[in-house]
């Protein structure tokens, strides 16, 4: 939700402006993250069920997998939910100016959250991660009035608790147990899956169900406390004002960028190189993943959020993805439908990995330029004018501002 607010031509303004950018192009730098990570998903039942795509085994075809592994996966995603968080402040603090009820219209907006969600994931992508933010806004709304060093702690507490739950199942592995995954069943299962994505419309759904079936129960147990940890790592940071003033808090940022780039990285190396070296290996490295993907997020904020102001360029050309983000990750999938399964082409598992790269920056280009182009004529993106629709059952304006001098604040 973008709550307008009107700029004078101050100091204070430009100040507020920058935030603005700011929020809005780290979420944008976000986008591209999962986009880089969810291509392969989407184009491989192979890697969907846990393995590397047979057909690409080339030495480049490696280095790609380590690489997005590495530094990309289980990071972007952190990034977006930590963004989902601080929202949610935003979104507080709005309702509290205006004078509005802020819970039903919240759990109003989580709904057609959930709705969304749904459409996308069965026929789309059942990876989709817009259904587990309904159910963590749901957690958000029960913790509204926490404070931020309890918010701090608990994800602390969670993420732990996440990490020990992997160490729990590489144990267990070890001594015997197949724990090979919930989702695969092996090379079967991937062929299997290629076939669907392969086929008509009502294959592909089908597939999209039995998949959703499967990864319901890690989505609940894994995947969901790790959204809520870093929703409430941005809620704290939304409470205690953080992104307000980033200059105030250049040290806070420079701890971050020496923690998270140190441990950060180490946990990275152990995970890419333990991912595809057999079952016992991978639960370890992402029980390590788990604890240390958080820190080396935020030392990607954090360092992007200083360097900044000295690309504004690259600023305001990533903001503008973000200001539509939800619009943007549903067409991303939409995209990647269209090339990999048999909604279109139908490439699926026949586009190697580092072709994939080139498809997911060029996808991005295009989603810069078309975002710039729709928010120069729109206030909101399409399926951000959806949603506010949803939550305030009234039709929102569609031109881009009321008045020359006012500016969405992000939500």
């Amino acid at each position: 939700m973008r709550a307008q607010r009107t700029l004078s031509a101050g100091p204070d303004a430009r100040t507020t402006a920058a935030r603005i950018v700011s929020v809005d192009a780290l979420r944008g730098f976000s986008l591209l993250g999962i986009l880089v990570v969810n291509i392969a998903f989407l184009a491989s039942g192979y890697r969907m069920a846990g393995m590397a795509e047979p057909a690409f085994g080339s030495p480049f075809d490696w280095a790609v997998r380590w690489f997005v592994t590495m530094f990309v996966e289980n990071k972007f995603y952190l990034l977006f939910s930590f963004l989902f968080g601080y929202s949610f402040t935003l979104q507080l603090d709005s309702a509290a100016r205006q004078g509005r009820a802020f819970r039903p219209m919240f759990l109003r907006r989580l709904a057609g959250l959930l709705l969304i969600g749904l459409a996308h994931a069965v026929l789309l992508f059942p990876g989709d991660i817009l259904t587990t933010y309904a159910a963590v806004g749901l957690v958000l709304l029960f913790l509204h009035r926490i404070r931020p060093r309890t918010a701090v702690l608990l994800a602390v507490a969670l993420t732990a608790v996440l990490a020990l739950g992997f160490v729990l199942a590489a144990v267990l592995a070890t001594l015997g147990l197949d724990l090979s995954g919930t989702m695969t069943d092996g090379a079967a299962e991937a062929a299997r899956s290629d076939a669907a994505l392969g086929g008509g419309f009502w294959e592909i759904v089908s597939e999209h169900l039995r998949k959703l079936s499967l990864i319901i129960v890690l989505r609940a147990l894994f995947q969901g406390p790790a959204v809520l940890a870093a929703c409430l790592l941005g809620l704290a940071a939304g409470k205690s004002g953080v992104l307000r003033d980033l200059s105030a808090h250049t040290r806070t940022l420079r701890r971050l960028q020496w923690t998270g780039f140190t441990a950060g990285l180490a946990g990275a190396s152990f995970a890419a190189l333990s991912a595809w070296t057999g079952v016992v290996h991978k639960f370890w490295g992402e029980a390590v993943d788990l604890a240390t993907a958080p820190l080396l997020a935020a030392a990607y904020a954090a360092t992007f959020l200083r360097l900044l102001p000295r690309m504004p360029r690259i600023g305001r050309a990533l903001a503008a993805p973000g200001r539509m983000a939800l619009s943007n990750y549903l067409a991303q999938s939409l995209i990647c439908a269209l090339i990999f399964t048999g909604y279109g082409l139908a490439l699926v598992d026949r586009v190697s990995p580092p072709m994939e790269l080139l498809i997911a920056a060029g996808v991005f280009a295009a989603q810069v330029l078309y975002s710039r182009s729709w928010l120069s004529g729109h206030r909101y993106g399409p399926v951000e004018w959806l949603l506010r629709y949803l939550t305030y059952g009234t039709r929102p304006a569609h031109g881009v501002r009321a008045s020359p001098g006012t500016r969405s604040a992000p939500r």
